[in-house]
């Protein structure tokens, strides 16, 4: 076997690893040490303002072949939604996702979606068109922009999840469940109303 073809056995290995809890089991863990974050009996995980990690560099294709960078939005509160055509879970949460865009557009909010584990553009296109998702998705069938958040902050482990960064494009609030309306906007009001 050789080396490339290890290396690349063994980045295939670490990202299964990290998406084994998929599709609306949800993962527990924010990582070790002293996190400054706090999740609440809802499954919501905050950080204090002061206590924010900055989200890593997230840029790419979208599912519709543009070029997305996240950092475009600095100034605006961000909603990162990780997601998959072929989870339930996050089919059942996709019309929230789409009905919340829609109401927040105009008040300093871009919804992003991560697509990821859909080897087959097609399906992650068809699951757009068929919620009416009115906001772009990076395009990451291996799980490579889930890797680049640092252990021990809010970062996304499970799928779905859902992040909300601040308008410093820092990680505000986390959930690694499937979403209601109520409870995505119980994450995305407290960091909408920051000044």
């Amino acid at each position: 076997m050789t080396v490339r073809r290890r290396a690349a056995l063994s980045a295939a290995a670490a990202v299964a690893a990290l998406l084994v809890t998929a599709c609306g089991s949800g993962g527990t863990s924010g990582g070790g040490g002293n996190t400054n974050f706090v999740t609440g009996t809802d499954g919501i995980a905050t950080a204090d303002k002061g206590e924010r990690a900055a989200a890593p560099e997230l840029s790419g294709k979208t599912v519709d072949g543009k070029q997305l960078d996240v950092a475009d939005y600095r100034g605006k509160v961000v909603v990162l939604n990780v997601w998959g055509s072929w989870c339930n879970p996050c089919r059942a949460e996709a019309k929230y996702f789409t009905k919340v865009a829609n109401e927040y557009a105009d008040q300093g909010v871009q919804f992003v979606g991560i697509n990821t584990r859909d080897t087959n553009i097609t399906a992650a296109r068809a699951f757009e068109k068929d919620f009416d998702v009115p906001y772009p998705s990076l395009y990451d069938p291996t799980g490579k922009l889930m890797l680049r958040f640092e252990k021990g902050t809010l970062n996304p482990q499970a799928i779905p999840s859902t992040l909300v960064l601040d308008r410093d494009g820092r990680i505000a609030a986390r959930s690694l469940s499937p979403l209601s309306e109520e409870r995505l906007l119980k994450m995305l009001k407290p960091v909408v109303a920051e000044k």
